[in-house]
Order: C-alpha cells, then sequence, then structure tokens
C-alpha cells in the first residue's frame, strides 16, 4: 500500500480509500443493495489487511447504519489512531426543516448522532456533503471551526459543490481565522471528467486534497456498458448521473477493454490506475461489494498506463451537464 498526504494537512492517508455506502441493513435508507452487517465487516476487515487506513461514510448512508457498521468494525480490527475515519453532513435524518442542512442546529446535532453511531470520541475528517445554499456562509463555517476547536473533528472537508463555492468559502475561513478545509470529495471518472475545469486547478492552487468518488462509475467502467449489476438496476442516482451519454460512454468502456486485454488484467484495474495517475487525484475512493473488489483497488496501484493506453482511455470523452450536484 501507499500512503500520501491529505492536502497540505498534516494526516497520511492510504493511496486508495474506502467508500462505504454499500454497507448497511437494505431495509434501512434509499439502499436496497447494501451488504448487511457480517458481509461488510469481511470486506472493512480485508481492507485494514492490505493496509488500507482511510474509510469514508456519511450518515444519511443506510439512516446511519452505515457508520455504525463501519465504526464496529474499526473497533475490532484496527487501533483508532491507525485509521483516518471519514463521514459526512447535509442529508435528511429527520422529516421537518431542521431535519437536514447545514445549519449550526443540524450540524451540532449530527456530529454528535455520527460520533455515537461510529463509537469513537472524535472524526478525522468532518465533510460537508453539499452546499447548502440556505443557511448563511458564516454560519457554516464558524460552527465547523468550533467542531475542530472542541476536539470532535480534526479536519475539515467538502463535497461536491461548484468551484466558486468552494473559493468563497476557503477565502472566509483565511480571512477569518477558522480552520480550513484539506479536501474536496468530487465525482470523477473516465466518463465523468467535468472536475477538471475548474475543480482541479483551484485544488491544485490552495493545496487541497481531491479525492475522487465513483472512480469506476458505479461498476460501470468495470464491465461491458450494456450490461448491469444488481445495484447498478436498483442505483436510481446513478442512473440519472449516467444517462443520456451512451454512445461516447460505451466507447469508453470498450477502449478500458481493450488496455486490460493488453496489459492481461480486470477493467477495474484499468479504470482505476487511470484515476490515480492523474496528479490533481489525492486518492479515489472505491464503493467494494466483495474482497475482490479490494484486492483489484490495491493491483491498479502498480498498474502503469502507457501515454498511448492514457490517449485510448480519454479519447472518445465529451464534455457534459454537471452532475450529482
Amino acid at each position: 500500500m501507499r500512503y500520501v498526504k491529505l492536502g497540505n494537512s498534516g494526516a497520511t492517508v492510504s493511496a486508495v480509500g474506502l467508500g462505504c455506502m454499500s454497507f448497511g441493513d437494505p431495509s434501512r435508507g434509499a439502499h436496497s443493495w447494501t451488504l448487511r452487517e457480517a458481509e461488510a465487516k469481511a470486506v472493512l476487515r480485508h481492507a485494514i489487511e492490505l493496509g488500507i487506513n482511510f474509510f469514508d461514510t456519511a450518515n444519511v448512508y443506510s439512516d446511519g447504519g452505515s457508520e455504525e457498521i463501519t465504526g464496529a468494525a474499526i473497533r475490532r480490527f484496527a487501533r483508532r489512531e491507525e485509521v483516518v475515519l471519514a463521514t459526512k453532513v447535509h442529508g435528511e435524518m429527520a422529516p421537518g426543516p431542521n431535519g437536514w442542512g447545514l445549519s449550526r442546529k443540524h450540524i451540532l446535532w449530527q456530529v454528535d448522532e455520527s460520533l455515537r453511531r461510529l463509537g469513537t470520541d472524535y472524526i478525522d475528517l468532518y465533510q460537508v456533503h453539499r452546499w447548502d445554499g440556505s443557511t448563511p456562509v458564516d454560519e457554516i463555517l464558524e460552527t465547523l471551526d468550533g467542531l475542530v476547536r472542541a476536539g470532535k473533528v480534526r479536519y475539515l472537508g467538502a463535497s461536491t459543490m461548484y468551484a466558486w463555492q468552494f473559493a468563497r468559502a476557503l477565502s472566509l475561513q483565511q480571512a477569518n481565522g477558522w480552520s480550513p478545509f484539506v479536501s474536496m470529495q468530487g465525482h470523477y471518472n473516465l466518463i465523468y471528467r467535468e472536475e477538471e475545469r475548474e475543480m482541479f486547478p483551484l485544488c491544485d492552487a490552495t493545496g487541497i486534497g481531491f479525492l475522487a468518488y465513483s472512480p469506476l462509475a458505479r461498476g460501470r467502467l468495470a464491465r461491458g456498458w450494456g450490461e448491469a449489476s444488481r445495484r447498478q438496476r436498483q442505483d436510481e442516482v446513478g442512473q440519472s448521473l449516467y444517462s443520456g451519454n451512451d454512445v461516447p460512454n460505451a466507447a469508453t468502456t470498450d477502449a478500458v477493454q481493450r488496455v486490460a486485454q493488453r496489459h492481461g488484467v480486470p477493467r477495474a484495474q484499468v479504470a482505476l490506475a487511470w484515476v490515480l495517475a492523474h496528479p490533481g487525484v489525492t486518492a479515489p475512493v472505491l464503493g467494494a461489494g466483495s474482497t475482490d473488489h479490494l484486492d483489484d483497488a490495491v493491483a491498479a496501484l502498480d498498474l502503469d498506463l502507457t501515454a498511448e493506453d492514457q490517449d485510448e482511455l480519454e479519447q472518445h470523452y465529451t464534455p457534459r451537464p454537471v452532475a450529482g450536484f
């Protein structure tokens, strides 16, 4: 396993992170394809054995079930000080106007709930899951700074927003002496590259670490374009992210297959190696449904793509509307 610094922070994370959205009771929340506790813990244990030390979840995943399973596995299979545990806040956790968002009321409620579900005294990386235009930015940032000062949170991160929104937040943090964001988690893979326009240059200029979620396009880059897994068939959000671009997407997945055949490796390794090779990416955050998925991810660290490989993989990409915000 390789390890890298998370942006300009002192935190060291594995070059591949494990995204934990696929863990939880399928009857809780909106994800009917999640792994129940026993299966999820087997994946988490294998990740730790492979040297993965970065685990990313969110309060909304399986209505808190992902946090519960992830926290329990870390307590059982690792020492808390050895891992970098990340979670997120923003999504709806209760009905009514105060049940979601980034108000001081909601953040202070949910950070304590996440700590309880994770079974830990502190969160290493606390991320705002989405931008909240209904709450004053100063209120959001001052509240997050207070969590760091209180010792509940070690570092702050952001996810899924426009570059101008992130730039405004970073500027206000600097001007007021508030704890800064050290990372941005964004949607990035071979068939969705819009973060290259503005977010990558912003992160590079400010020393922000970039965490790429959905590096396999929710499994679409690991198989032929016409094939579908159970999750893919049931994941409505994933369907919305990649709809309307069938021709270029199919051409790209075909290219992934050709490159994989040349190297004698599974497609997933090629798609992950491409993300890992981008200098703007700190680490991809991979959602794994089995231990085999983790083995492919770690093997991708040693796969060197040639310039010819990269040209073949990238040539069919066409710009598309921003998706996922």
